[in-house]
Order: structure tokens, then sequence, then C-alpha cells
């Protein structure tokens, strides 16, 4: 992955994690003055600038209640970088968004028809349904609400043992 694509959280003044930036918009936030370092990893980014970990505003922000629109990335985050067909995890550049009922047979874009895929899986289920290409999902795909979101951003601290003090293990 590339430097300035890790992922940081990113925290409200009052420590709550609001979401998962990349490194190159908490560095932006760091610049600007708006953020502050909390954790950092012990890469040079710069000569006087290591890659940032944990940021966290330096002011409160009110965050809006606000649904989690559909995207590549956030079913990738629902779905934990699985494939919902054969229950690998790959990285998000060997997966694909897989419609349940294919695009031309009116399948829409949305959270209960979306569902990550392997490339290999996506080639065998082609422009069938599950049923039909005798590949049933392991998960039914749900919306992502705020709690959810909430959920997936646990689920990546999982790898980050910094962020864990800050998602309320």
């Amino acid at each position: 992955m590339e430097l300035m694509a890790q992922p940081v959280l990113l925290l409200n003044a009052s420590y709550e994690p609001v979401l998962i930036a990349s490194a190159k918009r908490a560095m932006v936030l760091l610049v600007k003055g708006i953020a502050c370092v909390e954790e950092s990893r012990n890469i040079r980014v710069h000569r006087d600038w290591l890659l940032p970990s944990v940021v966290r505003l330096r002011e409160y922000r009110k965050v809006p209640h606000r649904i989690v629109v559909v995207s590549r990335k956030n079913v990738y985050a629902r779905d934990n970088y699985s494939c919902l067909y054969c229950g690998e995890k790959f990285a998000a550049d060997k997966l694909t968004l897989d419609h349940i009922v294919p695009r031309s047979r009116g399948g829409k874009s949305r959270w209960e028809n979306l569902a990550t895929a392997c490339g290999e899986c996506n080639r065998k289920k082609g422009d069938q349904t599950p049923e039909e290409a005798g590949m049933p999902l392991l998960r039914v795909p749900r919306a992502v609400t705020l709690a959810t979101h909430k959920h997936v951003m646990r689920q990546a601290g999982q790898a980050e043992t910094a962020w864990r003090k800050y998602l309320y293990f």
C-alpha cells in the first residue's frame, strides 16, 4: 500500500472517533493546524514529520448524523475485505463489486444488492443470480447504518493496535 494511502483514525476534539482517513488527508489537516498527532508510526514522511496513525481535531466539530453512502470502499469495509462467495480475504485491488441481481436484469446499486467478490468468483458467477450459478452468499448484505459504521471502524482497529484505546474495545 502506498505510504500516503495508509489509514489514519481521525478523532474529534472530544476524542470521539469520526472516520478513517488517508495519511495524505491527515497530513493536510496537520499542516493547516486543524489537527494534532495523537499517535504516529515510526516512518518518516519528511524530515520533521512522522507518518500519523491517529490524529485529533483541535476544535470540536459537530458531526451530523449522516447516512453512509454506497461506495466501493464502504462495501469492501462492510464485508471486511472478504469475498462473500468463497470467504477469502483480499487486498482492495484484488476485489470487485458484484451485483447480486445483475444490472442487466434490473439490479440496482444498493447496499442489499452489492457484494464484495474476488475476481475469480465474480467471473464464475457471471450474469446470473447466486442461485442460478450455484454460489450461495456466505452472508446476506445489509445497509450500513451509523451503528454498523462504528463497528466497521472497530474492525479496522483490530489491525491497528494504536487505535484500540480510541475505539472502545
